[in-house]
């Protein structure tokens, strides 16, 4: 009895997993990675600008735009972000982030504490959101050619776990600056304030530039630096 909630949520997931093996068959052979069609190798450039033959919606606020422009505060309202995307890291050395160690229960309001590793992510710039450095600045890499941010930890309930949730902030949330981080994958142990409440819940770690953004990658079908894990909170 004291592990059937686990059986509960472990079941079901590895029945789904299994299934989604059993169907997909053996892997196919090596060859450019497409996604519903696009293969987004196949995009020719014309003058370093616009791909020939995309019609974009713009790629400017001015003369695109009719909202107010971003100024460096969060806001609840829409704004048009001008801040160019800036740099990005070649493919090998894309930051990526995984969550290394959780929890799978822990008691209402009590903290929850994670294990991140990341690599190619040198945690060294964070411009306060509450300051106005809300996407704010471009990206730059540094010397090593590595993006220079740090990452964001949160934590939610997520009620039957069968929607998508609404998009609201959270108040068990940490940015982790720490100075570390490099080429070379390690681990930050983070703790961010517990749940009040009872149910299923979420804890999302992502990485973040010195503006909060997720960093860029080099080709479509990389996975950003991104990871979750669910818990119980009873």
């Amino acid at each position: 009895m004291r592990f059937s909630w686990a059986r509960q949520i472990v079941a079901p997931v590895a029945v789904a997993v299994l299934a989604a093996v059993l169907l997909a068959g053996p892997a196919p052979a090596a060859g450019p990675a497409t996604t519903a069609g696009h293969n987004h190798a196949d995009i020719t450039f014309v003058a370093n600008q616009q791909p020939a033959g995309l019609d974009t919606l713009g790629d400017t606020c001015e003369g695109n735009s009719d909202l107010p422009l971003h100024d460096g505060f969060q806001s609840a309202t829409p704004r048009c972000v001008d801040t160019e995307f800036g740099e990005h890291a070649a493919q090998a050395d894309a930051p990526s982030l995984l969550i290394v160690d959780a929890p799978v229960a822990v008691r209402s309001g009590e903290n929850i504490t994670l294990k991140v590793s990341t690599r190619n992510l040198v945690r060294d710039r964070f411009l306060a959101a509450g300051a106005g450095g809300y996407y704010l600045e471009s990206s730059f890499l540094n010397d090593a050619g590595l993006i220079r941010g740090h990452f964001h930890t949160a934590c939610r309930f997520i009620g039957s776990g069968r929607n998508a949730l609404p998009p609201d902030r959270q108040a068990s949330f940490k940015a982790t600056e720490d100075g570390g981080g490099g080429r070379a994958p390690d681990t930050v142990t983070v703790t961010v304030p517990g749940l009040t409440g009872r149910g299923l819940a979420q804890c999302v770690v992502w990485a973040g530039d010195g503006s909060h953004r997720i960093p860029m990658a080099s080709f479509a079908n990389q996975i950003p630096a991104i990871d979750a894990r669910r818990l119980l909170v009873r």
